[in-house]
């Protein structure tokens, strides 16, 4: 069953639809900052609260928490991501190429301070793979690690200092830029990191961590590479030393993976029916270290362990601040990959379960945390992919899991730490290889991503080989200035097109994709999707020009003819009442003219501006001087669908010169109807001739 639409009401034009619809913006704007202003200033108990609501969201969740029904799910998920973050913290301190001590800091510290100050009820925040190695390849710059050295001499503690120095500086300053970005409200930044990005990245960055962890899973003895083609640098390293690889070592690393890969996928395939996932890293490094101590590896042979752990509280140590102008450029990319990927995280779980992100506050949270721990012998901390999955898997409902989460770690702090004294780091290389599942499966979505976009299908490509081939930090500025020229070219190049009424009704559409719709007559109706700017403003009036028919040649031969018609018209006025003589010449002009007229068939040009979303003053120009040039040739120029920015600019450019107020329209109909009426009006400029 159809049912029709019938509307009766008068043409609106712009002013005319503000003077009876409008309001008095002078005053309602000085009113509202005004108002704003005074709110600001205005101090309250209640007042104070919101603010503190809203800067401690603790404050805010935790009296309404719902004890009975959420705290089971808390305590569970906690405490499985809590026995999760011991293994995976250690692991993560060797990307960072720090002792694996000060991974278990970085996984207590962050954690209670995110509970605290953190919008994301099922983000886990610690070490992350991708984050811990641009940041260890900062460290290994400023503090390369020497071939040789006594691991219990002095030297070797002051060597560990100098590079935990380091890394605790970058996450002082990755702090302290996120706080600034906070104070300016720049939480919005996070969107330039597309998702076709961000998975690129983190995909590519696994391939970096895996070759990384290879020499330390063959049990070989080699420097680590920095800088532009580190990746290949280091494989080409391994491959040169494959005869020096230490069996047993690569014994331990062939079992740990034949144990820990199954178990991943079981966890994975079954999460559905398992209420926790199997603790398969804890255990692999509880048996790892166990079976090591009782066989005495490391001096059977010669199989490098974690050793000394410290049990105990960290005390607090300033972070190396001479080293800011040497980390600062590093910083900045860890701080936009750590905060986009944290942001990512918590969006995703906040969109499943219905509730919302503040992007500005998990600046403020993340901003916290890692300048709060940088004291406290910490590396950069942000959300982890793997921690958060099992998190909300595990059936965690808000971020009181965090505490129940930093209570393992602290038991293991101070109580079990030195316990891993025997663990081979092999072990943790085989883990942060096998945590890294998620970032190889995200190659699964490229056909979708090619189906639905081949332009975020190149971004996705550009960014990963970026990445791969020469580093990570400056794959990533490539995969962002290639996704904003992407971004750049689909604005410059946005369809044009003439619009056709469909029959009997006020719709307007595409010719080209709606054949049934009909191009009214005299009426030539153009949209433009897409800004128009100073980047595009050429390949705009070049769209313009084709459509209309309106070439320079053209317009010149069309003045040259209104002007050669009234000039022989003059004359031919006076010849004719003078002496009564009829002017063929004149008659031949006339109808240059007329055929010039018929040539282009449009008396009027209508431009919808629906899809205009800016205008800057270069396109402003551009409009006016096409508007000129169309009177020339005696063809009108309407405007209709102007946003408010769009219409204040072109008002201001001075385009009201050129052209009538009341030729900008509400709607693409009302000026149809308009210039309509106009042509059934009998013409008052109608010249008689006298032959």
């Amino acid at each position: 069953m159809s049912a029709s639409v019938a509307v009766y009401r008068s043409i609106y034009t712009e002013d005319r639809f503000k003077q009876a619809y409008g309001s008095d913006d002078n005053a309602s704007g000085s009113l509202r900052l005004w108002e704003k202003l005074a709110g600001r200033c205005r101090c309250s108990k209640q007042a104070c609260l919101h603010l503190l609501r809203e800067r401690v969201p603790i404050f805010s969740w935790l009296p309404r928490y719902k004890l009975k029904k959420w705290i089971l799910g808390d305590t569970i998920a906690g405490l499985t991501v809590g026995i999760l973050h011991i293994p995976q913290g250690m692991a993560f301190a060797l990307l960072t190429s720090v002792a694996p001590i000060f991974g278990l800091y970085t996984s207590f510290f962050p954690v209670v301070l995110y509970m605290f100050f953190g919008t994301g009820r099922h983000v886990s925040t610690g070490t992350f793979a991708v984050v811990s190695l641009m940041t260890g390849s900062v460290v290994e710059q400023l503090v390369p690690s020497p071939l040789e050295m006594n691991s219990s001499s002095s030297e070797a503690s002051d060597f560990e200092a100098q590079r935990i120095g380091v890394a605790s500086a970058i996450a002082l300053l990755s702090g302290i830029i996120m706080l600034c970005m906070f104070a300016l409200q720049l939480g919005f930044l996070s969107t330039y990191l597309s998702e076709p990005i961000v998975k690129a990245f983190t995909s590519a960055a696994a391939f970096h961590v895996t070759i990384s962890q290879l020499q330390s899973m063959l049990g070989l003895r080699l420097p680590r590479h920095t800088g532009t083609f580190s990746l290949f640098k280091t494989l080409a390293s391994v491959m040169e030393n494959l005869p020096h690889t230490n069996m047993a070592e690569l014994l331990i690393s062939l079992v740990c993976l034949a144990i820990l890969v199954p178990v991943k996928e079981l966890n994975m395939r079954f999460k559905q029916r398992l209420r926790t996932p199997i603790p398969v890293e804890i255990l692999t490094v509880i048996i790892a270290t166990g079976v090591a101590y009782a066989c005495s590896l490391d001096s059977t042979y010669n199989i490098e362990i974690v050793g000394h752990i410290p049990a105990g509280f960290p005390r607090p140590q300033l972070p190396a601040f001479h080293t800011f102008p040497a980390i600062a450029g590093d910083t900045i990319a860890i701080t936009f990959v750590g905060y986009a990927v944290s942001v990512s995280l918590a969006m995703i779980y906040a969109d499943k379960h219905g509730y919302s992100i503040h992007p500005n506050q998990e600046l403020l949270a993340h901003g916290i945390s890692n300048t709060v721990s940088s004291f406290f012998t910490c590396f950069p901390s942000s959300a982890t992919l793997a921690t958060t999955n099992i998190l909300e898997s595990a059936g965690g409902y808000t971020q009181l899991s965090g505490l129940f989460t930093s209570l393992v770690v602290l038991i293991v702090l101070l109580l079990i730490g030195p316990l891993f004294y025997f663990l081979p780091k092999a072990v943790l290389a085989c883990i942060n290889v096998t945590s890294l599942r998620q970032m190889f499966l995200q190659f699964q979505d490229l056909p979708d991503l090619w189906r639905i976009s081949k332009i975020d299908f190149m971004v996705w490509l550009v960014t990963w080989l970026s990445v791969v081939i020469l580093n990570v930090d400056l794959g990533l500025a490539i995969g962002v200035v290639f996704s904003m020229m992407t971004v750049i070219c689909r604005t410059q190049r946005a369809g044009c097109s003439v619009l056709g009424r469909a029959s009997n009704t006020e719709i307007y559409r595409p010719l080209e994709n709606h054949s049934k719709c009909y191009e009214v007559p005299g009426v030539k109706i153009l949209t433009y999707n897409g800004p128009i700017y100073y980047g595009n403003r050429s390949f705009f009036r070049e769209e313009m020009t084709r459509l209309l028919g309106l070439t320079p040649e053209k317009i010149r031969r069309r003045e040259k003819a209104i002007k050669a018609l009234e000039k022989r018209e003059r004359e031919t006025t006076v010849n004719t009442v003078e002496r009564g003589i009829a002017n063929t010449s004149f008659s031949s002009e006339n109808e240059f003219f007329k055929s010039e007229t018929s040539e282009s068939n449009a008396q009027a040009v209508l431009i919808d501006c629906s899809s205009v979303i800016f205008v800057d003053v270069a396109g402003a120009r551009l409009l006016t001087q096409m508007c000129t040039e169309c009177q020339k040739v005696g063809v009108h120029v309407y405007l209709a669908n102007c946003n408010e920015s769009v219409l204040k600019i072109l008002t201001s450019s001075g385009l009201m010169k050129y052209m009538n107020p009341q030729h900008i329209f509400v709607t693409v109909h009302d000026a149809v109807v308009y210039i309509q009426q106009q042509k059934e009006k009998p013409s008052e400029n109608t010249t008689t001739v006298w032959v």
